[in-house]
């Protein structure tokens, strides 16, 4: 998993309440098992007209928001259902933050586990960093994990909170793989002191 330390990157605003993961990634991209390749679904449903053409009126089809890493969203970000192809397809796509007040627990969960930061804000912070994200092109907001800290374009602060290993784990790049490797050496003993002991098993 790459390591997150510091983002610095354009902030694309979803002003809709309850995105689901089926809005996220629609259950036709779901029959892959690679993490790459998904960009292409993401919010397909709402990026693209019925027949495939781009619809001009999403926020990441228009110019000043195409190259965004960053997602302000209204309440309730990733609800539905269960699906680690979600954090997949946002991280194909380049977006590497997601900010919002609320976000559905397994999808929460999921980013972390797949080098995509979800950031849980107050209402009024929000509602600070959507004014941001409306800027456009100028919508630049830069995320510091170590500080804990949004900084906008004007230079205003947002200070967020984080569960202390999450972080530790987001600062290292170690997802669930990654934490076991790290105690390798001691796998790899216990393994040999049980092949001692019970040469037949």
């Amino acid at each position: 998993m790459d390591k997150f330390t510091t983002l610095e990157g354009v902030a694309a605003p979803i002003n809709i309440v309850n995105v689901d993961t089926d809005m996220i990634i629609p259950k036709q991209y779901l029959k892959t098992l690679k993490r790459t390749g998904l960009a292409k679904g993401l919010f397909s449903e709402l990026r693209y007209k019925d027949d495939g053409s781009e619809n001009p009126d999403f926020v990441l089809n228009k110019p000043a928001y195409r190259n965004a890493k960053i997602i302000v969203a209204e309440d309730n970000f990733g609800c539905g259902s269960s699906r680690e192809h979600a954090p997949w397809a946002l991280m194909d796509y380049g977006i590497r933050c997601v900010i919002s007040t609320q976000f559905g627990d397994i999808f929460y969960n999921n980013c972390f586990k797949n080098g995509v930061l979800p950031i849980k804000v107050s209402k009024e912070d929000l509602e600070k960093l959507f004014d941001d994200a409306n800027r456009g092109a100028n919508a630049t907001l830069s995320i510091d994990l170590e500080k804990q800290e949004i900084r906008g374009p004007d230079g205003g602060v947002v200070r967020f909170d984080i569960d202390p290993h999450r972080k530790h784990c987001m600062l290292n790049g170690l997802d669930d793989i990654g934490m076991t490797n790290l105690k390798k050496e001691k796998i790899d003993s216990f393994e040999d002191k049980a092949k001692a002991a019970r040469p037949w098993a």
